[in-house]
């Protein structure tokens, strides 16, 4: 059943969020603390079993076109394997998943051999000092080599990196070199409204045009034609090479968004700007569940994205 709105918004991508523990701590997440609020996290990360089932369920109302694992950190997973296993014998199109990299090197080729198609990775800088600053850990040649390692078991890879200004915006150039060297396409982000930066973001903002402008002094570049439900508009410089901005303040993309959200407490989001989770229940039968899939529609954003007070640890990344 095509479960949509007046815009003609149809669910057809899930992202699953595994569990809200991280192994790093950056500063847009979690405030650079190691710990955050106890009722954000998930101590008992729910079995592949069970999210099989969760999917499964969804699937059978929604026939979903894409699956993106994220977190949390999702290579935290201890049943990622046989979850991805699992989520390729239904027959979905497209498993993806979204990473910070840090355990990437030793578990890219399983990734790929379970089924797993592209991964995106969050990078925020490629300098030491700067990734201290960003992420709060050490070691960025870490997620270096687990994105080489990705490139080499066969793995779509594209690095997404969030742009804070005071912070990381001399990193734009450095990055785009970084994936460029290597074929692979990145995004840049401007900050999201999202937990304790909800009323606070506009102090760390790093537009679309800011960002635009510091990498036009090195190239020349053209944009290119938006895809349908696209997070990203791209560009490409004069060589061939593309990037891509994910404007969430400047150029949002409510219009189109295709996006459901499962969390790690088995709750249903129809847009990150809602504070409201809908419980999934095994017991749901199908008339119940298209009833909740409606109001998770209902709570997508006409035009705007407005953030929520929801940790990005919390709903998913």
């Amino acid at each position: 059943m095509l479960i949509s709105d007046q815009y003609n918004r149809a669910f057809k991508t899930l992202r699953v969020s595994l569990l809200s523990k991280c192994n790093l701590s950056c500063v847009y997440c979690t405030m650079g603390e190691d710990e955050v609020k106890e009722n954000n996290i998930q101590q008992h990360p729910v079995s592949a079993e069970v999210l099989l089932k969760q999917v499964r369920q969804l699937h059978d109302v929604l026939q979903l076109e894409t699956i993106r694992l994220t977190g949390g950190e999702p290579l935290l997973y201890h049943e990622l394997i046989p979850l991805i296993k699992g989520i390729r014998e239904m027959r979905i199109e497209k498993i993806k998943l979204t990473s910070n990299g840090f355990l990437l090197e030793r578990l890219a080729l399983p990734l790929k051999e379970a089924g797993l198609q592209s991964v995106n990775v969050s990078l925020d800088a490629v300098e030491e000092d700067i990734f201290f600053l960003m992420s709060k850990r050490n070691d960025v040649q870490r997620i270096l080599n687990g994105i080489d390692a990705a490139i080499s078991a066969g793995l779509q890879v594209k690095i997404n990196a969030v742009v804070m200004k005071g912070i990381n915006e001399n990193q734009i150039i450095p990055l785009l070199a970084f994936a460029f060297e290597r074929n692979i396409r990145i995004r840049f982000l401007e900050i999201m409204a999202m937990g304790y930066l909800h009323d606070n973001a506009d102090r760390y903002l790093f537009t679309q045009e800011e960002i635009l402008n510091t990498i036009r002094q090195q190239f020349n570049v053209k944009k290119i034609e938006r895809a349908t439900a696209s997070t990203a508009n791209y560009w490409k410089t004069a060589d061939g090479k593309v990037f891509g901005i994910i404007a969430n303040e400047s150029e949002p993309f409510c219009h189109d968004c295709n996006r459901l959200r499962l969390d790690s407490s088995g709750n249903i989001y129809g847009c990150l700007s809602s504070n409201h989770p809908i419980a999934l229940s095994q017991d749901d039968n199908e008339a119940a569940l298209i009833s909740k899939l409606q109001q998770a529609m209902a709570q997508k954003q006409a035009v705007k994205f407005t953030g929520s007070e929801l940790s990005m640890l919390h709903i998913g990344g």
